[in-house]
């Protein structure tokens, strides 16, 4: 290396590193923003704009199903343009959404209000895991990932609990407040955005690596094969190998496997967040505190995301998705246990095999994006991502219909969570067996040093 590169290459790694860093500060005050309100919008709608509950959680359902017509055009964007703008037009359509929810005077309005944000969120989740990647070392992502769901979770949080404040010492009615927290909101997507178009460089313009690649398989496919250059021994980095012709993800079968698959696991906790208190206060009124103590706890556990990481990082990515599958199984195994106990102990008991849950979820989620990433094939990587946030929507939209189950019998929802993780730890094993190699057995998570 000559003495003129060798500065030339030190300055591209501090602007890389300063790219990751100011990356983790937008997201953070991008969830900081959503965790408080998040848990205000109802609250807003009912006593604000004056729409009765029972409209209101229709139109924000029906809201949510429009947004879901984003990722496809969020996962084009991406592999065209490139995950920066995508995310930055992500923040701008949530704060359109939270501007229109301040302005709004009857259904319409919030309609059209919770649309905007669904798109955003959905258009923010379809570009976001490509983005980080695109900041992150060369090799395998994982503590990336990792790290940022550290950041994430800690500013949701923080943003929950003072609207849980909010909601007790304003007792949820004081208009000022409440309009007040949602133009926070606005100004924390805004805010988000400038700091991603100032400070966040990606180290690899997906586009245009894209394009580069693709030319070059162009001109390679003339040649005959070399002996050991298949798909496993060709990649230098996490990523998948590059084709002429970009795949379809409809007929990219392994990866809709992986898909699927991540549905089942994430099942569980969506599950905990819209129907364990409903299911205490049926079971054994008085004890609903340890669905809010649970939340909490499993909300603290995923600051042991990176140890997890690290602590699993020579095996498969599989492996640590099964074994949390396994870890949720027996979760919604004791759970289950708690309608045949006392009702003083009931509390207690589902508060304490909660452990299982924060485990499981820890070794599921630490590894899956990662895997989604790597596996996806690079000339429609985006596509793919945008594809792979439906797994985290089927799991969102199916647990509040597990609540409507307890109608049938407090046992039934139990049966359904737990035979979805059972099923997903025990099938993704055999996904693994279809997806790259690469991307399931990334080789070791040591993250590239700085270059000198």
């Amino acid at each position: 290396m000559s003495d003129a590169a060798a500065p030339s290459t030190t300055a591209a790694a501090r602007r890389a590193a300063r790219s990751r860093r100011a990356l983790l500060v937008a997201l953070g005050v991008d969830n900081l923003g959503s965790g408080l309100v998040l848990p205000l919008v109802l609250v807003y709608t009912t006593t604000v704009v004056g729409v009765p509950l029972g409209t209101a959680g229709l139109l924000v359902t029906a809201g949510t199903v429009v947004g879901l017509l984003a990722p496809p055009l969020a996962g084009g964007l991406v592999d065209r343009v490139g995950p920066k703008v995508v995310v930055v037009a992500s923040q701008a359509l949530q704060a359109a959404g939270v501007l229109v929810y301040l302005l709004a005077d009857g259904p319409g309005a919030v309609l059209l209000a919770a649309a905007l944000v669904a798109a955003g969120t959905q258009t923010f989740y379809s570009s976001v895991f490509a983005l980080i990647a695109d900041v992150a070392p060369e090799g395998p992502k994982d503590r990336t990932f990792a790290g940022v769901e550290v950041v994430r979770s800690t500013a949701f949080g923080v943003g929950a609990l003072v609207a849980a404040v909010l909601l007790s010492r304003f007792d949820g009615a004081d208009a000022p407040v409440l309009r007040g927290a949602l133009a926070l909101d606005a100004a924390s997507f805004v805010l988000c955005a400038g700091l991603l178009l100032a400070f966040v460089h990606p180290v690899r313009h997906h586009a245009a690596a894209t394009a580069a690649a693709t030319t070059a398989a162009t001109t390679a496919a003339t040649d005959d094969a070399q002996p050991g250059a298949g798909p496993e021994t060709g990649a230098l980095s996490d990523s998948a190998p590059v084709s002429r012709t970009p795949p379809s993800v409809l007929t990219n079968r392994p990866y809709l496997a992986l898909i699927a698959v991540t549905a089942l696991l994430a099942l569980p906790s969506d599950f905990l967040l819209v129907g364990m208190a409903v299911y205490l206060r049926e079971l054994a009124p008085g004890s609903e505190w340890a669905a809010g103590a649970g939340i909490t706890a499993l909300t603290a556990t995923s600051l042991l995301t990176v140890t997890v990481v690290r602590l699993t990082g020579h095996w498969p990515r599989t492996t640590s998705m099964a074994l949390g599958g396994s870890c949720l199984t027996a979760w919604a195994a004791l759970s289950a246990v708690s309608i045949w106990l006392p009702a003083s102990w009931v509390g207690p008991w589902v508060l304490a095999s909660m452990v299982l849950l924060a485990g499981g979820s820890l070794l599921f989620g630490s590894r899956v994006n990662a895997l989604a990433e790597a596996a996806a094939p690079q000339a429609s990587r985006g596509r793919h991502l945008a594809a792979f946030q439906y797994a985290f929507t089927a799991a969102g939209l199916l647990a509040p219909l597990l609540v409507s189950a307890m109608a049938v019998g407090l046992w039934l929802p139990w049966l359904v969570v737990g035979a979805a993780a059972a099923l997903g730890a025990a099938v993704i094993p055999l996904v693994g067996r279809r997806l790259p190699q690469h991307a399931v057995r990334p080789g070791g998570l040591v993250e590239a040093p700085p270059q000198e």
